[in-house]
């Protein structure tokens, strides 16, 4: 099944998921400004122009394009008490035929990280994916250092697979991470983390 041609947003109990849009420049450039040494030590290098008008647009392009190709979702957690941006989560990378399979990734700002809002969002997506676009793994990969998002995964129900030598280039140089998996069926035991 693809991704529905209109916005997509999904609610959870204190936000909604949707993709981003370009009113969302401001509140976005606002949170990434000001969690910058929290955020960047767990991503790739921001690029020169990270912050400007013109990449936000390229992502919301991009976004919309995604969605309707049925290859990603990214979207922004709005939390519904006060339309605050509070990060976003994507799943990326669907993959059809035998896979039925995709990829998530997500941050959260500073501020707002701690108090259950990834827990909910994650939740959220993975039942979307397995409930409506029938995939059958969802996957994610972390530092193996970043002890509180191996925890945040392992509370939502995703589980130890092992480790990818040189797997992405975080903060400018290429980063072994430890990777996870949420399967539909999953029959697996606790899994042994190193």
């Amino acid at each position: 099944m693809l991704l529905s041609r209109r916005k997509l947003k999904l609610e959870t109990e204190r936000m909604t998921l949707r993709t981003p849009v370009h009113n969302d420049f401001r509140p976005w450039v606002a949170l990434r400004s000001a969690s910058r040494d929290f955020l960047t030590p767990w991503e790739p290098s921001w690029s020169a122009d990270h912050l400007s008008r013109k990449a936000f647009s390229n992502r919301v392009y991009w976004a919309n394009r995604s969605v309707n190709a049925g290859t990603a979702m990214p979207l922004f957690m709005i939390r519904r008490e006060d339309q605050m941006l509070l990060g976003a989560i994507t799943l990326d990378n669907i993959r059809r035929g035998p896979a039925l399979a995709g990829t998530l990734g997500y941050w959260t700002g500073e501020a707002f990280a701690r108090h259950g809002y990834m827990r909910e969002a994650i939740e959220t997506v993975v039942h979307y994916a397995f409930t409506h676009l029938d995939l059958s793994r969802i996957e994610a990969a972390c530092l193996p250092e970043n002890k509180p998002s191996r925890g945040l995964l392992e509370r939502s129900g995703f589980k130890y697979e092992g480790v990818a030598q040189s797997y992405l280039q975080i903060d400018g140089r290429w980063r072994t991470h430890v990777l996870y998996a949420s399967l539909r069926a999953d029959r697996r035991g606790k899994a042994q983390t190193d």
